[in-house]
């Protein structure tokens, strides 16, 4: 058993706990600040059965942080870990299935049809409500699973649809959907501002509504993936060695191809463009644990969702009373943190 293998369990042990406490530090942390012994005691009155049990006979709550912290607090930093985890485990699936040690969850267009949608929604400002919901996030998430859908169809030839027909549509509409943003965020003056703000990515404002429209998407692309998390680590081997150890290349890579677009997908549409997350946190793992997928993507889960807690803390606390744009961070943070990581560690990433 190799020293990689034998750290696996104490290190997702480790980041599993490492998750809980980003989130019980993050919703204490505000223009009011709740000490984490009320947060605790806040969480564990929350718990539908049996919560009340867990409290001492002492525990005093106040409402108002009660309110704070579940009505505002806990659907945006919970929101925080569900989008970190899923352009990570989106990043780590792209780079494994294209072999592609660059590719992140925008490389094949799917951010750009979701900046489409959400600059469109924007400025024509409807009206449309479902669910709670604004036309943002709806139209962000419809121009994103249209864009998989055209890329797909563009690539595919004779009922294949191979990496390079693939990467190279991506890029192609890529371009040609970032030129249609650029044009009507040009014609957009009344929502600027809005649009700019937007495509830097944020967590403002992200109540329940938006955590119910992501999660079941996420997670079940999720579990998707790690249903063919060995096919993946066969991918790595290149498309024929796989196919000769029984792999079916084809309906894995669309079930792959889908399941990392739909995280990447319902990402974007709640949360904007968030940059670098899903580049940077799979590298990362991956020098600390290996490429084994089936180790690697839970991992990666687990760290990218405790990074977007953290860099949203920043957002939240550098300059009050302002909110700094998440995506403008990721890149801020990432970028340099990576330079000095592959700096330090020189060896092949796969």
């Amino acid at each position: 058993m190799t020293s990689k293998r034998k750290k696996t369990f104490p290190t997702l042990l480790f980041l599993a706990a490492l998750l809980l406490v980003s989130i019980v530090v993050a919703l204490g942390i505000g223009a009011v600040s709740i000490p984490v012994s009320e947060t605790i005691h806040i969480l564990a009155r929350s718990i539908p059965i049996g919560g009340r049990f867990l409290l001492p006979p002492t525990a005093v709550i106040i409402p108002s942080h009660r309110d704070i912290l579940i009505e505002l607090r806990l659907p945006r930093v919970l929101l925080a870990v569900l989008v970190g985890s899923s352009l990570s485990v989106s990043g780590a699936t792209f780079q494994g299935l294209f072999k592609n040690p660059m590719a992140d969850p925008h490389i094949i267009g799917v951010s750009a049809g979701a900046a489409l949608g959400g600059t469109t929604a924007l400025a024509l400002g409807p009206r449309l409500r479902y669910f709670g919901l604004g036309a943002v996030p709806l139209f962000a998430f419809a121009g994103a699973l249209l864009t998989v859908v055209l890329v797909y169809n563009m690539a595919r030839v004779g009922g294949r649809a191979p990496i390079m027909s693939l990467l190279l549509a991506g890029i192609a509409v890529s371009s040609i959907l970032q030129a249609l943003v650029s044009l009507i965020t040009y014609f957009s003056d009344g929502e600027l501002q809005k649009i700019v703000f937007w495509m830097m990515g944020s967590l403002s404002g992200r109540g329940w509504e938006y955590l119910l429209l992501a999660l079941p998407y996420s997670l079940a692309s999720m579990a998707v993936i790690w249903v063919f998390a060995r096919d993946l680590n066969a991918f790595l081997l290149g498309e024929e060695p796989a196919l000769h150890l029984g792999i079916e290349v084809e309906a894995v890579k669309r079930y792959l191809l889908w399941a990392a677009s739909m995280l990447t997908a319902s990402a974007v549409a709640t949360s904007g463009l968030i940059g670098f997350v899903g580049l940077v946190v799979p590298h990362v793992v991956r020098l600390l644990l290996g490429p084994d997928h089936r180790v690697l993507l839970p991992a990666v889960a687990l760290t990218g969702g405790i990074f977007l807690v953290w860099v949203d803390i920043l957002a939240r606390t550098a300059l009050p009373p302002l909110e700094l744009p998440l995506g403008l961070l990721t890149s801020l943070v990432g970028g340099p943190f990576f330079i000095y990581l592959l700096r330090k560690r020189k060896h092949a990433l796969y």
